[in-house]
């Protein structure tokens, strides 16, 4: 029997904080009413996650299986190598406007057109590499915002670890990371190889000394979508 599809819209929302009009992809599900309310899923790489990560078609799944809860999905692509590193890289230029207009334009813009919650709780980030480490980033400046984030295979430094470190009110988080075990030379956009295996370890370290609600697990692959894809199955369903 054919699962029913759920719709995806095109949408478009200016922002003052990066001065520049956000393309976002949003995901309907099949049964979609104004008269439920919704979670949100909010995916950094939002085309990736689309295209590479076939998230809808995961959604549309667990939803007519009744494995999650209703879920909105939001994808914000990135317009190409550049923008993506300028807004998700911690050191990126771009990098605290993006965080604010996550916050202070994107989640409002949803309230407002959707029927959603409106609580942090019921609001989740995910992101893979660097749209890992905005998203936990973002959520880590406003948790009250956004009470779960995904991560698969974040772009860890010092900053990030400094980040976690310091950060204090781990019982309003949910987080769940994933990383794989082949990660230890990664290829990076700026043509740097990068062990990605043990600064995820020690962030998982961090995490697991602190009050967070947390799942981690070490799977058997590389940096790609090879291996994310398959994982975003386990991923909503633990989340959602």
């Amino acid at each position: 029997m054919d699962i029913p599809k759920g719709t995806i819209k095109d949408l478009t929302i200016r922002s003052t904080a990066l001065n520049e009009d956000v393309q976002i992809l949003v995901y309907l599900p099949a049964n979609f009413s104004p008269l439920y309310k919704y979670s949100l899923l909010i995916a950094q790489d939002g085309k990736d996650y689309f295209q590479l990560g076939r998230i809808g078609r995961v959604a549309d799944q667990l939803l007519h299986d009744r494995e999650i809860e209703n879920v909105i999905i939001v994808g914000i692509p990135y317009l190409n190598v550049d923008d993506r590193r300028e807004k998700y890289h911690p050191s990126g230029e771009k990098n605290e406007a993006y965080i604010r207009f996550l916050a202070h334009e994107l989640v409002p813009f949803l309230d407002q057109e959707f029927p959603t919650y409106h609580m942090g709780t019921t609001r989740t980030l995910i992101g893979d590499s660097l749209g890992a480490t905005v998203s936990l980033m973002a959520a880590l400046q406003y948790p009250h915002t956004f009470g779960k984030v995904m991560l698969q295979s974040p772009y860890v430094n010092d900053k990030v670890l400094e980040t976690v470190r310091n950060f204090t009110k781990s019982e309003l988080l949910n987080i769940y990371h994933v990383i794989g075990t082949e990660e230890i030379t990664v290829k990076t956009n700026d043509g740097k190889i990068l062990d990605f295996l043990e600064p995820n370890r020690e962030l998982n370290k961090l995490f697991t000394s602190k009050s967070f609600t947390y799942f981690y697990d070490e799977f058997n692959g590389d940096h790609t979508w090879t291996y994310w894809q398959p994982d975003l199955i386990r991923a909503l369903k633990i989340m959602f």
